[in-house]
């Protein structure tokens, strides 16, 4: 992979949540290009192998640390390696990638009809359960909040201190079937805000990226048919897309290297940057 534009973060230590996806491994490979010591917190050591080996393979390096981002215990352990094992006591960059969706905060249909309420096979908000809905909103916001409490700490020292929360397009406007999410990205929305205000005077800057449509693992079966065609919901959200097109995990490296660089953003602060091919602009008129 390609970055964009040069920028030196040699002696920068960076730590990367959900860095095993599509998008988070794109951020792993283009700060570790950048030169930074990376960090890549995840659940599933395994699945995390197949990208390091993918690094390495690109001449560059980065390390792993097992760890679940809703569990304060490993986070603290995670960080207690870093400093210790590595020697590592200062954070410069922080980025909270982990989260997704999933079926138990999911309704089958976009609008309620009330014949729906008497099939079995239908999902509807009536339907969804606490432990389902919890689960996504905890993934999303959750872990964003406690990694932060974590491991910002440590970034209190740094010069160039800066935390880079994802959110998504569905914190401008949900999305219909995926409430839990919805709801979940707009909490990390206005926790960037709140963040970025908190720690003002100890000079860490707080933004997000929230990205437009993207392919990847957790949504094809959504947006993609059985032969490869494109489904209903994928078509509408090309029709809304002026861009007409999924953006590819490369569109988001610019707008990440911006944001991390203080002489490019020192003054950037509290902001949620769609990154959508207009997609947030477009009114559908």
């Amino acid at each position: 992979m390609e970055i964009p534009f040069e920028l030196d973060l040699r002696d920068k230590v960076a730590v990367v949540t959900g860095g095993y996806g599509k998008l988070g491994s794109a951020f792993v490979k283009a700060l570790a290009k950048c030169g930074a010591d990376v960090f890549i917190l995840g659940r599933n050591p395994k699945k995390g192998e197949d990208v390091l080996n993918e690094i390495l393979g690109e001449g560059i390096e980065a390390d792993i640390l097992k760890c679940d981002v809703l569990e304060g215990e490993d986070l603290k352990k995670a960080r207690q390696i870093i400093k210790e094992d590595y020697g590592k006591n200062q954070i410069d960059i922080l980025i909270n990638c982990a989260g997704g969706n999933h079926p138990d905060g999911t309704t089958s249909k976009e609008y309620l009809h009330e014949e729906d309420l008497k099939k079995e096979d239908v999902t509807t908000f009536f339907d969804l359960d606490k432990k389902g809905f919890g689960h996504v909103f905890d993934l999303n916001f959750m872990g964003t909040f406690l990694t932060t409490q974590v491991f910002a700490k440590d970034m209190i020292e740094s010069d160039t201190a800066t935390i880079i929360n994802i959110s998504s397009m569905n914190a401008f406007t949900p999305l219909t079937k995926i409430p839990a999410y919805s709801g979940a990205k707009a909490a990390v929305s206005n926790f960037t805000k709140w963040l970025a205000v908190h720690f003002s005077p100890v000079n860490i800057r707080v933004n997000a990226i929230a990205p437009g449509f993207y392919l990847t693992e957790q949504n094809k079966e959504l947006l993609l048919n059985d032969d490869g065609s494109y489904t209903d919901r994928a078509q509408k959200i090309l029709s809304h897309t002026p861009m007409n097109r999924f953006g590819k995990k490369e569109d988001l490296i610019g707008t990440l290297l911006w944001l991390v660089s203080k002489k490019g953003s020192d003054f950037v602060n509290g902001t949620v940057v769609p990154v959508d091919g207009g997609f947030s602009a477009y009114s559908g008129v």
